[in-house]
């Protein structure tokens, strides 16, 4: 099936807020597992959850795991704040191990503890929490994963089955009250956090990180920098000298390059879905660490470099990396205005495809509803975090092109008069399906969500 130039619109059952795109939908699909198929809306329209949290349709219900302020099980403090990207690990006997960005920035609500041998910069209050729950989702542990960091967005798993958590920042010490660089990946073990500490992967690129995604054939790392001002961001591939190597393996080192669209300086310029861009070029990166100029500033040669705004979720799919423009403005800066952009790098013949466009002619009455995190569902299609303004949801995209609400979160952080709620991030499921573990940004609240998946 292809939706390939015919706009698609589909009703949310949410007041106002509707999603147009266009696309050959199915191939973002391309290799994944289907299970169960929703229907062709979806689970049908949102229920009003009486508690005042979390919307879910019909059939659908909630287990509230975490929230942010309430004592860490460890004992190592309070729940850290900003609650972002986050994974879902199998653990034994049914148990599910989670992975949880904390996005704080210097003068958090709630910073992250410091834990001895796990904390990077005493002065960063980022980091990760690891939850762990049973088959009930009952929480079994919740402790610090890794402390003093800074701005951890997004990330992304590994085929061995660690977390790689992404600073989403540039400060370098000295700056801000750091005393040790920012803009690092580091790895995570979802087990034993203890085996991994807190060493920044520094040739994988110090810059504004957002996702990652690895190729599971070769272990290749693609990267996506989410650069608040033009020049935009750039889309990486890091080649480690230790390919899928294990736990740890990434601190070997290897060799980081910045991907170039022949002719193309701007991703947004591109409208038509199912634009095609072959040969594509990757160049290698001048200087990773960034010691005097930022990478994407950096000088790429003649022809230059490619760009784009907003590019944030990133993930594998069949033999392909698929990765996300969530939104373009003309008058900030880029070539063109949408959305939403999905792409998918084939590394095998080096192919750069546009596969689905959202907006903005589309009839759309709240601004901002761009696709931000981004995952497979066991029902083959995807769960989306939008990022934009007015009440805020995870929607799902069935593989036959339709978007359908799967949440909508009703907690209200501004006033009644002028409200505003808490985005979500860090969707993901259980490894048995089973269960959707999703966060609420602000209040950093994680949820379970369980129902006929």
């Amino acid at each position: 099936m292809s939706a390939t130039r015919r706009q698609i619109l589909a009703r949310t059952g949410a007041v106002g807020a509707g999603i147009a795109f266009s696309g050959a939908v199915s191939e973002i699909f391309a290799g994944t597992a289907v299970a169960q198929s929703t229907g062709p809306d979806g689970y049908g329209p949102l229920v009003p959850d009486p508690d005042g949290l979390l919307d879910l349709p019909k059939g659908f219900r909630y287990k509230v795991l975490s929230r942010e302020g309430s004592p860490l099980l460890s004992g190592e403090g309070k729940v850290p704040s900003n609650c972002d990207g986050m994974a879902a690990f199998r653990g034994r006997r049914g148990h599910t191990h989670l992975v949880r960005n904390h996005e704080n920035r210097r003068k958090s609500r709630s910073a992250v503890p410091t834990v001895p041998g796990i904390t990077y910069d005493p002065m960063g209050e980022g980091g990760c929490t690891a939850i762990e729950v049973d088959a009930h989702n009952e929480v079994v542990s919740e402790r610090v994963a890794i402390a003093g960091t800074s701005t951890n967005c997004a990330g992304g798993p590994t085929p061995w089955n660690t977390w790689l958590t992404c600073e989403e920042t540039e400060f370098k010490a000295g700056e801000q009250g750091y005393t040790k660089d920012h803009g690092f990946i580091f790895e995570v073990d979802p087990y034993d956090p203890r085996r991994t500490g807190a060493v920044p992967l520094t040739d994988m690129g110090r810059f504004q990180h957002e996702a990652i995604a690895v190729d599971p054939r070769d272990g290749t790392v693609y990267e996506t920098e989410d650069a608040f001002e033009k020049p935009f961001g750039l889309f990486y591939r890091f080649h480690p000298n230790k390919p899928l190597g294990g736990t740890g393996s990434l601190r070997a080192g290897g060799r980081l390059q910045a991907m170039r669209v022949p002719g193309v300086k701007d991703l947004s310029a591109i409208k038509e879905t199912g634009a095609t861009f072959d040969r594509i070029e990757w160049v290698d990166v001048p200087d990773p660490l960034a010691k005097q100029t930022p990478i994407r500033f950096q000088d790429f040669g003649t022809k230059g470099i490619t760009h784009a705004q907003k590019l944030e979720g990133c993930y594998w799919g069949g033999s392909c990396v698929y990765f996300v423009s969530s939104f373009a403005h003309r008058d900030e800066g880029s070539a063109g205005d949408h959305y939403g952009q999905v792409w998918r790098y084939d590394p095998k013949r080096r192919r750069l495809t546009l596969v689905v466009v959202f907006g903005p002619d589309s009839d759309l009455q709240l601004p901002g509803e761009s696709p931000d995190n981004i995952c497979l569902a066991p029902s083959g299609g995807l769960m989306v975090c939008e990022d934009g303004d007015g009440a805020q949801h995870v929607f799902g995209l069935t593989r036959q092109g339709r978007v359908y609400p799967m949440a909508r979160g009703r907690q209200n952080i501004g006033t009644p008069e002028k409200p505003e709620w808490g985005e979500f991030a860090g969707v993901t499921f259980a490894p048995d399906g089973r269960t959707m573990y999703v966060n609420c940004y602000t209040p950093g609240t994680t949820f379970a969500v369980t129902g006929p998946f």
